[in-house]
């Protein structure tokens, strides 16, 4: 691992991923039973939403596409591609379930989690909500690259893909 990522994961994360959770510790706050219910449940609705998409595609890919997408036959388009050593490998592309909503829709949880972890520190302060913003940074960025490479390796199939799947983090979007 380079530099960077053993930085990420010693310094960053920890700073960064608890600084809501620091706040709450300088700033108590109140909330009554059924908000903090809501607060909860919504957040664990969103980590279970994230891990449910990640889920569908590796049993997909597990599968070689022949497992079922909530009950029904998935769609999804065999790509082939070449490797920088000249192999063509073949993948497949989901278009079904959580990955035919958005191409990168498991990132739209993935914020709202962290929106559901920051929000009993209510909105007194914008300090608590950095870990989101960065967070939404992070993934807004990492879906253009990574749209960006799948263009580049997937190429005519990429673009078929798009025209499935058209919006890159949820419908409208």
């Amino acid at each position: 691992a380079g530099f960077y990522i053993c930085w990420g994961c010693l310094v960053w994360v920890p700073s960064v991923y608890t600084s809501p959770a620091l706040h709450l510790v300088h700033h108590p706050t109140e909330l009554s039973t059924p908000v903090a219910a809501a607060i909860a449940g919504l957040g664990l609705l969103m980590i279970y939403i994230n891990w449910a998409a990640d889920e569908q595609r590796k049993i997909f890919r597990a599968t070689g596409g022949k497992a079922k997408v909530w009950g029904r036959e998935p769609k999804y388009i065999k790509a082939t591609y070449k490797t920088a050593k000249g192999q063509t490998k073949t993948s497949l592309l989901l278009l079904s379930g959580w990955w035919g909503i958005a191409r990168h829709f498991h990132y739209v949880p993935e914020i709202l989690s962290s929106f559901f972890w920051t929000a009993p520190a209510l909105f007194d302060h914008v300090m608590p909500y950095f870990y989101v913003i960065f967070l939404t940074i992070l993934l807004f960025d990492r879906a253009f690259r990574d749209d960006a490479r799948c263009a580049a390796k997937y190429g005519k199939y990429w673009d078929a893909y798009k025209k499935q799947v058209p919006y890159l983090f949820f419908p409208g979007f």
